[in-house]
């Protein structure tokens, strides 16, 4: 059996909110007049920090935390692994992919190349160089590297050996932030961004192993933490740069979103379920809808509701694009994933011998 974990729940919430804050007033300060607010909101979402990169990354550690564990002791634990996330990925994300091919043909007209939608259909379209439908699909490919990384590793023996994930994020660590300082390529700075997230991942299993698995003392996860923090900082500064272009990317936000990621990742583990909250844990639950259903839900709220000139009509339009989010996001869960994750454990093989209590998040996250 699996228990459940509060403050990780808890996690997912606030990372999912706090991307869902970042894109609503993206909206308000790129397509209204906000006047003398104009800096106070780049200064709050792009110059100081930038939430939804943050709220990606919160999610990076999260599924290191738990991933890694997840390969079950089974007689097949590779393939019941691949059926469990099939079932937690798929059938959700195909659902935003109609519901947005919907709104975007109703609400604007719009229609994609058949050869897009078919290859978004996959979820690998990053990987043959073909435009995500939308940018949210991203953490995506981040999170089936990762998966494919885990299954590699577990399939060598490597996975839960307590030292790999020290060594991955160390050299990881070393090697990209040498070189951003030594090679000036944009190519390849995007790169190092790719091994930047998953160096989070696998620093959420070090944070896991020292807090649950004692595996690792904490002078491993600080070791760790200060060299993924110098690389976190060292490639926001060159990959986004030192001047403020008001799109909502500088190097300061970036680099901030990844630090303070991490370390309030630090805190929620060391203090554990002291530090769950049962209303931000019920929507760290739904978080993966949320994900994936609120920027439509955001283009339809924009489109009928006047967002006004002024704080109060912002924070109105906020407040609804958040009421309505969840409700959305709770159907698509009752009704889609759930069921689906449920008919997916139908397929997996009996246990080698009975489960061990171990933590496991039910509701997935953004690109889980």
């Amino acid at each position: 059996m699996h228990k459940r974990l509060a403050f990780i729940d808890t996690l997912r919430g606030i990372a999912v909110m706090a991307v869902l804050l970042q894109h609503a007033l993206e909206v308000i300060v790129q397509n209204h007049p906000t006047g003398d607010y104009y800096w106070a909101f780049h200064d709050a979402i792009g110059y100081y920090i930038n939430f939804g990169r943050f709220g990606v990354v919160l999610f990076f550690f999260v599924s290191g935390f738990v991933i890694p564990f997840s390969f079950p002791d089974s007689a097949t634990p590779v393939r019941d692994f691949t059926i469990s996330r099939f079932f937690r990925l798929y059938p959700a994300y195909w659902t935003s992919i109609v519901i947005g091919l919907l709104t975007m043909f109703l609400l604007d007209g719009k229609l994609y190349p058949l050869s897009q939608i078919l290859t978004n259909i996959t979820m690998f379209q990053t990987f043959v160089n073909v435009p995500n439908l939308w940018i949210i699909y991203w953490t995506l490919a981040i999170e089936l590297i990762f998966y494919i990384s885990c299954t590699v590793l577990f399939a060598m023996g490597l996975l839960n050996r307590h030292m790999t994930a020290v060594y991955i994020v160390v050299a990881a660590s070393l090697v990209c932030t040498i070189g951003a300082i030594a090679i000036e390529n944009r190519l390849l700075w995007s790169l190092m961004e790719v091994a930047l997230n998953l160096t989070a991942m696998f620093l959420g299993k070090v944070i896991r192993d020292t807090v649950i698995g004692g595996k690792l003392r904490w002078q491993h996860v600080a070791g760790c933490m200060l060299l993924y923090c110098v690389f976190a900082i060292t490639l926001s500064y060159k990959r986004f740069g030192g001047v403020y272009h008001e799109n909502f990317f500088y190097s300061y936000s970036i680099g901030s979103a990844y630090v303070s990621a991490g370390l309030l990742f630090v805190l929620f583990a060391t203090f554990g379920e002291r530090m769950a909250w049962r209303g931000m844990a019920f929507v760290g639950v739904i978080s993966y809808s949320v994900y994936l259903m609120s920027p439509f839900v955001i283009v339809w709220v924009h489109h009928g509701m006047n967002v006004g000139d002024g704080p109060l009509g912002w924070s109105l339009f906020v407040a609804v694009i958040v009421a309505a989010s969840l409700l959305s996001s709770w159907v698509t869960y009752t009704y889609v994933e759930k069921p689906c994750i449920s008919f997916g454990q139908r397929f997996r093989s009996q246990r080698k011998r009975p489960a061990v209590l171990e933590p496991a998040l039910s509701g997935p996250g953004p690109a889980e």
